[in-house]
Formats: structure tokens, C-alpha cells, sequence
């Protein structure tokens, strides 16, 4: 069953598309992964997705309802979680909790508190003010607040922006937790990591759908190279593999390079070629999906040009 089906979805701002005819399904129960740079489109994507923005053109279902006739009942049907922290700072994690729990109409309200407090380890502080909590609490807050009227589909935009990798961990530890119990998770990241520990993702870029699948399919679908050059002159080896016929990227890590191409054949070439020229090790390398990503980012730039 698909939780999330849309098709055709465009959003325009004047002369300005920012979300351009895409089409997507997310399956009940699994955590899809909304991949992209910053301005891609990501937040329009979800803000007509939980029904507070009305498309220019498309149609979907979220949870079973018309995105364009029944906007109303998916924003109280959907957990939402936005980019940027927007609870009350002069109110501690209890008040604004008991907030949220009034505005749902959940009663009693002390015992949804309760259980949003403990379900996301925020008991112990529960007296202290919102505005005072370090990014990573201030995150738990948001992410107890979008679940408390146990919502079938939650929709995270960036929601590990600005906070430790600890923090970011103990966070998808708690998004997998939900997935376990049925629920259906759609999350916009630019972190390749957090990609990763998707079940499935989508990659928008300048507001069009290029790609999507699991993780290996992408980078299968990509269809792209990697190969690492290894040795003491690797950094003076850049410029020149940049200038080589099959070389689409290259990434220094430490004396290591990672070199990708779509053609292997002229990549293998060029890279053993430099290898010679240069004293550095040739070996053949695992594309990632950062690799992917950078290449899916060139590609239509390429095109416009």
C-alpha cells in the first residue's frame, strides 16, 4: 500500500517553478529518504504533501485523501516536523508538549504529555525552557511534539541540521524505532549517512525528480566507475587528472583520490596513465552515493549549458 502518491506535482512563485512535475509513491512503513542541496525543492515537496501549500498542477493521495480536496483533514492526519524550531522559547518542553496536545484536542492532556516525555527520553527535563535546550534537545522536542497524536505518516524537513553526530544518531535510532511500529516516515536530508539508513530514496535537484530506488539501485542506475589512486604525489596528480578523457570527478581524501567516470573503459585508461606519471597505486574503488549525487548535480548543468 502506498502512503504517499503523487503525480505531476508543480509548484510555481510567478516566473519561478520551484517544484517541477514530480511524481512519487512512499509505501506504508518504510522510511523514505527526500534527498537534495539546499533550494532544490525539498520543503515545497513536503509543504504540498501535508497540505499546507496548494499545487499549480498534479494530483496525489496522502494517507488515502486528495491532496487538493482534503488538505484540511491530511495537516491533522500527518505528524510534521519543520526545517527551523518554531516552539514557544519562554515555555519549558512540558507547557509547549501540553500545547501541541490542546491544539489536537487529545485528552487528558497530562497523560499524552507524559507519554511524549518519556518516549523521547525527555522527562528529566521536562521543567526546563525550550529556549535554553542545546540543538540535539531542542530536536527531541520538535520530534515528541509531531508524533503525540500518533500520526500514521510523519514528514521531517532537515531535521538533523545543526546538531552533533550523537545527537543525529540517537535521532535515527528513534525514527527506525517508529518505522518498527508501523509507522511511515518521509525525511529530507542533504547528509549521505542519513541517506543511507533510508529504506528507499528520492533525489530532487532545481525542483525535478532525476532518480530513486534503494540505496544499491541508484548507484546501480548511475552506472558510474570509482577508482582510487594512492601515493605521497596524489594532490599534484588533480589538475591533471581533471584534464583526462572518462575523469568526471575527482575527490582527494588524505593521500588518497577517488576518481569517477561514466565511461570505465577511458577512466581505466586515464587513470593508469596518471598512475605511471605521477608514482601512485592504481586500484579499482566502490562508488558511493555521494559519488552519485555529485554526478546526478553536474549532469543537468551540463545540459543547460
Amino acid at each position: 500500500m502506498n502512503v504517499i502518491e503523487v503525480q505531476g506535482l508543480t509548484k510555481r512563485y510567478g516566473d519561478k517553478t520551484v517544484v517541477d512535475n514530480v511524481s512519487l509513491t512512499v509505501r506504508e512503513g518504510e522510511i523514505s529518504g527526500f534527498l537534495g542541496p539546499n533550494g532544490s525543492g525539498k520543503t515545497t515537496m513536503i509543504r504540498m504533501m501535508c497540505g499546507l501549500l496548494t499545487p499549480n498542477q498534479g494530483t496525489g493521495r496522502v494517507l488515502g485523501m486528495d491532496l487538493r480536496t482534503q488538505a484540511a483533514k491530511i495537516k491533522r492526519e500527518v505528524g510534521y516536523m519543520t526545517q527551523r524550531f518554531s516552539f514557544y522559547e519562554d515555555l519549558t518542553i512540558e507547557e509547549n508538549l501540553a500545547f501541541v496536545a490542546r491544539l489536537y484536542q487529545l485528552k487528558p492532556v497530562h497523560e499524552h504529555v507524559k507519554k511524549a516525555l518519556d518516549r523521547l527520553g525527555l522527562t528529566q527535563r521536562r521543567s526546563q525552557l525550550a529556549g535554553r535546550l542545546s540543538g540535539g534537545w531542542k530536536q527531541r522536542l520538535a520530534l515528541a511534539a509531531s508524533v503525540m497524536h500518533t500520526p500514521k505518516l510523519l514528514l521531517l524537513d532537515e531535521p538533523t541540521a545543526g546538531v552533533d553526530p550523537k545527537a543525529r544518531r540517537d535521532f535515527w535510532d528513534e525514527i527506525h524505532g517508529f518505522a518498527a511500529d508501523g509507522m511511515t516516515v518521509l525525511v529530507s536530508t542533504h547528509y549521505m549517512d542519513e541517506a543511507e539508513r533510508c529504506h528507499r530514496i528520492n533525489y530532487i535537484f532545481d525542483g525535478r525528480l532525476l532518480t530513486g530506488g534503494t540505496v544499491a539501485e541508484v548507484i546501480e542506475q548511475a552506472g558510474l566507475t570509482t577508482m582510487v589512486l594512492e601515493g605521497a604525489r596524489a594532490d599534484e596528480s588533480i589538475d591533471r587528472l581533471l584534464m583526462m578523457d572518462g575523469v568526471d570527478q575527482v575527490a582527494p581524501f588524505g593521500l588518497v583520490l577517488h576518481v569517477v567516470g561514466q565511461d570505465r573503459a577511458a577512466l581505466q585508461k586515464s587513470v593508469d596513465q596518471v598512475a605511471s606519471e605521477f608514482d601512485l597505486v592504481a586500484s579499482q574503488g566502490t562508488t558511493s552515493l555521494e559519488d552519485v549525487f555529485i554526478q546526478l548535480m553536474k549532469t543537468p548543468m551540463a545540459a543547460e549549458s
